[in-house]
């Protein structure tokens, strides 16, 4: 069983308890466009070129069959996307590995492997596996291996998950998942299919089967300024998950820019360029939103 992993983070500590592993699988259906991980939507391999490391060396232009790279000293490489094939030979010659391509086939071994390496920190910290994306429910058979594996070691598992997906798909991730981290954006299904570009209908079924199997879950809220920071669309989800999850713990996630440099090295305009980030009374706005509600939160 193979998964199309971006990354795998080691020693993370913001994507469940503990000390933990993060496998981040390629491909989402979602399109939201404050992501800050544009890398893991499409579900190919994709070129990313980093400028901040670029040293305009030229290297990677005759490395390519194609003749997708021109180069020229003052303005570095440049890409034709419509002619890359994502071959990677570019890559294999850029010394100072500006040039990455984000997207590998990972057998469940392979995996395992680098998360074996941090065992003594999941046992000290209480810690363990996350998988993340993208979107887990878009690779289930995998996410559901790598989990059994983790269950067999005893490793903690985490699904991190937007809740678009099928029914089926979901039973697979659950069905050796210790937690689960969900992520609510809208609840107006207009607005949320405006936003993301999928019904809602889905992830508020998926989220209700999770809370029904008593599965512990974390619901994490994105508070994007002039996307979801709506106060009406905030009590409704304070009182969906006061109904169908009474007592789970709530985060609000902040707005931030950090993935604003991924979108320059695919090639592609960031979305959001110039949005405003949260203020303080943003965020203590919605905390009171939810406390009205009888539901506590916490600001990551």
């Amino acid at each position: 069983m193979d998964g199309f992993i971006f990354n795998i983070q080691r020693y993370s500590i913001d994507d469940g308890p503990g000390i933990r592993t993060t496998v981040f699988v390629k491909g989402c259906a979602m399109r939201c466009p404050w992501c800050s991980n544009p890398e893991s939507i499409s579900a190919e391999p994709q070129l990313l070129h980093r400028f901040t490391t670029c040293t305009k060396c030229g290297d990677c232009a005759p490395a390519c069959d194609k003749g997708a790279i021109t180069f020229t000293p003052e303005t570095g490489p440049v890409f034709d996307r419509e002619l890359c094939d994502v071959c990677g030979k570019c890559a294999w010659e850029c010394i100072n590995q500006a040039i990455k391509i984000s997207g590998e086939s990972m057998s469940i071994e392979k995996v395992w492997k680098t998360i074996k390496k941090d065992m003594v920190y999941y046992e000290e910290s209480g810690g363990g596996v996350t998988c993340s994306g993208g979107e887990i429910l878009m690779q289930p058979e995998f996410v559901n291996e790598l989990f059994k594996k983790c269950r067999e070691n005893g490793v903690h598992t985490c699904a991190d998950t937007a809740g678009f997906g099928s029914a089926e798909a979901l039973d697979l991730v659950l069905e050796y998942a210790d937690l689960v981290y969900f992520d609510i954006k809208w609840l107006d299904p207009v607005r949320h299919e405006e936003l993301t570009g999928v019904p809602l209908e889905p992830v508020v079924r998926n989220f209700k089967t999770i809370c029904e199997r008593g599965i512990p879950i974390v619901v994490r809220i994105p508070l994007i300024p002039d996307f979801d920071d709506n106060s009406d669309n905030l009590a409704a989800i304070a009182k969906f998950v006061k109904e169908n999850a009474p007592g789970a713990d709530v985060h609000i996630m902040p707005y931030h820019r950090y993935g604003e440099s991924k979108y320059e090295s695919l090639g592609i305009e960031y979305p959001l360029k110039g949005l405003r980030e949260n203020t303080p009374e943003d965020l203590e706005r919605a905390r009171k939103i939810f406390e009205a509600e009888g539901v506590s939160v916490e600001v990551k």
